[in-house]
């Protein structure tokens, strides 16, 4: 009983979405599914973590946490969408497709059968396609819905070849009746590898990884609240399978590879071109695209438990950034990485500032060592360290006092993120690659990422810069050339209804390194 109760989020939304295309206020029927779908996920989710801990009922932690995270950005996105479309046509369209996605999503997260979930996860595209559209006479808006329709066609049927190699082995398509046979696996079969390397390869597809990323930079002439759900509850899909198939990819060592390379390098270089854009939206589009890559990097290293969590706090901070846009641009100025002037003594500041960085985590996961037993890979100590170092050098450059206190918040959040690395390891527990080539590989990209930011600060305006910004401008020219060729098989019928204007592939308002 308890184990069905999640799944009335999905049903609620579906019966919106039903009663949303005959209702004389389709608003109506999304509002009550929201607001009556958050507190009954948050009992739904006490209940079973009560049931769990007194042994009457083993849950499913995964889906329920991610359904939680589904019903908050639902009950939030449709109040804030209320107010933002008043006024415009065809809200009925809206409100439908809107309520349609979110139930897609949530049978997603909730199923345990993997037709079900490929089926869901191709729904979830179907819907987002008409949010995409609903501004159907603006040029942009049909060629970036094309591209993404050309995108999750190619994972779609990477899906199904998936589904097919998975039951010609195992008769079923149940990840439970599914684990129940890896008992008796050392290696995975042959086409179950495949299988999980085609998985892999539609997580990347629908995730927006280089080099088909340029539908999600382009996708700004949806409305704020679709990308809102795009950046903070859909994209991540793929994040979430990966996470969910967790069995299998441990035993999938081609997957994982692929998973870490098209990963990390997908945020080495998306969070160098972000750094060029000035467009706030263009810019999160650019940070959704790198953090995607993150976290299927930590997916591939089997960090399962970091990259939910990274799942998790990237959504809310997706989700508020797109709903205060307005905000988020000063929040952004105030912290732009690099300067138009040269920065004496910066280079060595950042290099003291990773020295100390590294120190109060390494410090910190000793001590959590000693007292709980808690074992932190290699890899995710490099990751806190690289991380928490800018918040050092930067401090560095306003005053003393500001770096003493830089220094105690890098404490605090090591602290925090050590007790939510134990929250979600009772969730989804990792299982570390023991790959040396793999974890160095992941340690040569980020480390040389720093060294190249701290490079670009110190001179901005120097010879490296000069030569780097033409092709980080231009997105190292990857977008331009997967829609030539696939344009030339598959070319986009634009409604000619209004009058032709110009399709960029690029944003007009960008600057240098700033």
């Amino acid at each position: 009983m308890i184990s069905a109760l999640p799944w009335l989020l999905p049903l609620l939304f579906g019966a919106a979405f039903i009663r949303s295309l005959g209702a004389a206020d389709p608003w109506k029927p999304a509002r009550i599914a929201a607001n009556i779908g958050l507190p009954m996920t948050l009992v739904a989710a006490i209940a079973g973590v009560v049931a769990d801990a007194s042994g009457k009922a083993e849950i499913d932690g995964l889906g329920l946490t991610t359904a939680l995270l589904i019903a908050m950005l639902a009950w939030v996105i449709i109040r804030f969408s209320c107010r933002y479309l008043q006024g415009e046509p065809n809200q009925r369209r809206f409100v439908s497709a809107m309520m349609f996605t979110l139930a897609s999503v949530g049978v997603l997260v909730l199923s345990r059968h993997l037709a079900v979930i490929v089926l869901a996860w191709g729904a979830t595209s179907v819907g987002l396609h008409f949010l995409l559209t609903f501004y159907g006479d603006r040029k942009t808006a049909q060629v970036v819905a094309h591209k993404k329709f050309l995108v999750s066609r190619m994972a779609d049927a990477c899906l199904l070849v998936a589904l097919g190699l998975i039951y010609s082995v195992t008769d079923s398509l149940s990840l439970d009746v599914i684990h129940d046979e890896l008992a008796g696996w050392s290696t995975l079969p042959v086409s179950v590898h495949a299988a999980m390397v085609l998985f892999a390869l539609a997580a990347i597809l629908k995730s927006a990884q280089l080099p088909l990323h340029g539908w999600l930079i382009q996708v700004m002439e949806a409305p704020t609240p679709v990308s809102a759900l795009l950046h903070a509850g859909v994209v991540n899909m793929g994040g979430f399978v990966m996470i969910r198939l967790a069995d299998l990819l441990s035993l999938a060592p081609v997957a994982q590879w692929l998973l870490v390379i098209v990963g990390s390098l997908t945020a080495v270089l998306a969070g160098l071109v972000m750094m060029t854009r000035i467009s706030i939206k263009v810019r999160l589009a650019w940070s959704t695209c790198s953090q995607m890559g993150f976290m299927l990097m930590e997916v591939g290293l089997g960090l399962y438990e970091l990259a939910m969590l990274h799942l998790i706090a990237h959504s809310f901070y997706k989700a508020y950034s797109f709903l205060s846009s307005g905000d988020t641009v000063a929040q952004v100025r105030a912290h732009d990485l690099y300067r138009h002037t040269r920065q004496p003594g910066v280079f060595s500041r950042m290099l003291l500032a990773l020295v100390l960085s590294g120190a109060l985590v390494v410090l910190s996961a000793k001590t959590w060592h000693w007292a709980l037993a808690l074992e932190l890979p290699s890899v995710v100590t490099l990751i806190l360290v690289l991380g928490f170092a800018p918040l050092l050098w930067q401090a560095g450059e306003r005053s003393l006092i500001a770096f003493g206190r830089a220094l105690l918040q890098v404490f605090a959040l090591t602290q925090l993120y050590l007790v939510w690395h134990l929250v979600f390891a009772a969730v989804v527990p990792a299982a570390p690659v023991e790959s040396a080539v793999l974890v160095g590989w992941v340690a040569v990209c980020f480390i040389a990422l720093y060294l190249l930011q701290a490079q670009l600060q110190s001179n901005p305006r120097g010879a490296l810069s000069q030569r780097l910004y033409p092709w980080v401008y231009n997105g190292f020219y990857l977008d331009e050339t997967f829609t030539r060729l696939t344009f030339r098989f598959w070319p986009v019928r634009l409604n000619d209804r209004q009058a032709r204007t110009r399709v960029d592939h690029q944003p007009a308002n960008a600057g240098g390194f700033h």
